[in-house]
């Protein structure tokens, strides 16, 4: 089960960070990830880690201001969002995948990931 926290209404510019507490799975086995889903469009990716925290991608649209980290000792995932923008209104998935890719950067698909969490709100106002 992934439960995802720390959504919420930021300005053009600001900072959020939202959380992933994972249960019931071995967390450090598992490939973890966010997704985002604006209204009216497809789930997009947005960042991936590897099983030790080791290895990271993104997406181009947050690259830089994004940063994907994750706590094995406490089976949680992280990603820190900055100088948000309008455009990455959506709601925020958090995900979780028990293959073993050669890299993350592979990563980038919803079927990739066989557990998601119910999502989290992230309203940026211009």
């Amino acid at each position: 089960q992934l439960v995802e926290s720390g959504g919420g209404l930021v300005q053009a510019g600001g900072s959020l960070r939202l959380s992933c507490a994972a249960s019931g799975r071995t967390f450090s086995n598992s490939v973890m990830g966010w997704f985002r889903q604006a209204p009216g469009k497809e789930r997009e990716f947005v960042a991936a880690i590897s099983r030790s925290g080791g290895s990271t991608y993104y997406a181009d649209s947050v690259k830089g201001r994004f940063t994907i980290s994750r706590d094995n000792a406490k089976n949680t995932v992280t990603l820190q969002m900055n100088s948000l923008k309008p455009e990455d209104t959506a709601v925020y998935y958090c995900v979780a995948s028990g293959v073993f890719p050669r890299t993350v950067a592979t990563m980038t698909r919803p079927s990739d990931y066989e557990s998601w969490g119910r999502g989290t709100q992230v309203t940026v106002s211009s």
